[in-house]
C-alpha cells in the first residue's frame, strides 16, 4: 500500500479488516445508544428544552414566559420516540470513534502528503457539522419552536402539539443545518481540483444570495423574515468564508501543479 511499509494484504484480508472495522463501530454505537436509552430524562431534558422560555436561547433574548405542551397520539408512539432519539444521540456520541475507524482503515492506503490533507478534510468537515448541529439547537429550532409552537389564528383555536413533529422536525433541522455547515469544506475540495474559483464565486455572489434565502426558507418551516434571516446569515458567513477556502486551495493546488513540472522538466 502507498505510505505504507506493511506487506501487501490480499483483497480477502481487507475484506476481513473490514468486517472488524464495522463490527466495533456497531458495537461502540450500539452501547452509546444503550446508554442513551437508559439516560432517558437527561436526554429528553436536553432534547425538550426548547419548548420552553427557560431554555438559554429564550433568556438570553428575554423572551415572555411560555410553555410548549406535547402529546402523544400513538400506542407505541412514545417508546419508538425514545429508541430513534436515544440511537440519534449514541451515533452522534460515537461519531468521533467510528471516524476514527474509518481513517485508521484508509489512511494506509495514502501517501503522507495524503494523510496529512484527507485529515485536515474529514477533522474540518466533523468540525462543521456539529457546529452546524449546534446552532440549530441553540437558535434556529428554538426560533422555529417559538414561532410555530405559540402561533394562533385565533385565541379560540388551542394548538396540539404532538411529540412525534417536534422530534422530528429537531431530526431533520439538526441534520440539514449540519450538511449546509459542509458548504467551505466542500467547496475546498472542489478548489483543490480545480473546478470552481475564488473569482468564479465572486462573480456568482448575488446569485448564491438568493439560493441561500431559497435554501433558508426550506430550512425554517416559519413565515416570518426574522428567522429567515437568523439562518440565511450564518450561511451567506458560510459563503464568504469558502471563498477564502477556495482561495487557498486554488494556490495550494497551483503550488502542487508547478513543482510536479519542475520535476519533470528536471527529468
Amino acid at each position: 500500500m502507498a505510505g505504507s511499509s506493511q506487506p501487501t494484504m490480499t483483497f480477502w484480508d481487507h475484506l476481513d479488516e473490514l468486517r472488524s472495522v464495522l463490527i466495533r463501530i456497531v458495537a461502540i454505537t450500539a452501547v452509546a445508544a444503550v446508554v442513551a436509552f437508559c439516560l432517558k430524562d437527561e436526554l429528553f431534558a436536553v432534547v425538550l428544552a426548547p419548548r420552553s422560555s427557560e431554555f438559554i436561547t429564550y433568556r438570553l433574548m428575554g423572551v415572555e414566559p411560555f410553555s410548549i405542551h406535547l402529546m402523544n397520539t400513538g400506542l407505541t408512539e412514545q417508546f419508538m420516540i425514545h429508541l430513534r432519539t436515544a440511537a440519534y444521540a449514541g451515533v452522534l456520541a460515537a461519531s468521533p470513534y467510528i471516524l476514527y475507524e474509518l481513517f485508521r482503515f484508509i489512511s494506509p492506503a495514502l501517501y503522507d502528503s495524503e494523510r496529512r490533507y484527507a485529515t485536515a478534510i474529514v477533522g474540518s468537515g466533523y468540525l462543521m457539522f456539529m457546529l452546524g448541529t449546534l446552532l440549530n439547537y441553540l437558535l434556529v429550532f428554538p426560533l422555529t419552536v417559538k414561532f410555530l409552537g405559540t402561533y394562533q389564528v385565533s385565541p379560540d383555536v388551542a394548538n396540539m402539539l404532538t411529540l412525534q413533529s417536534y422530534i422530528d422536525t429537531l431530526l431533520t433541522m439538526s441534520l440539514m443545518l449540519g450538511v449546509v455547515f459542509e458548504l467551505p469544506v466542500v467547496s475546498g475540495l472542489l478548489g483543490r481540483m480545480g473546478l470552481i474559483s475564488s473569482k468564479m464565486m465572486k462573480r456568482w455572489r448575488r446569485h448564491a444570495v438568493v439560493a441561500i434565502l431559497i435554501v433558508s426558507a426550506i430550512i425554517t418551516p416559519t413565515t416570518d423574515a426574522f428567522t429567515l434571516m437568523i439562518v440565511a446569515l450564518p450561511i451567506w458567513l458560510l459563503y464568504e468564508l469558502s471563498i477564502i477556502v477556495v482561495r487557498w486551495a486554488n494556490g495550494a493546488s497551483m503550488m502542487k501543479d508547478e513543482k510536479q513540472t519542475g520535476i519533470e522538466n528536471n527529468k
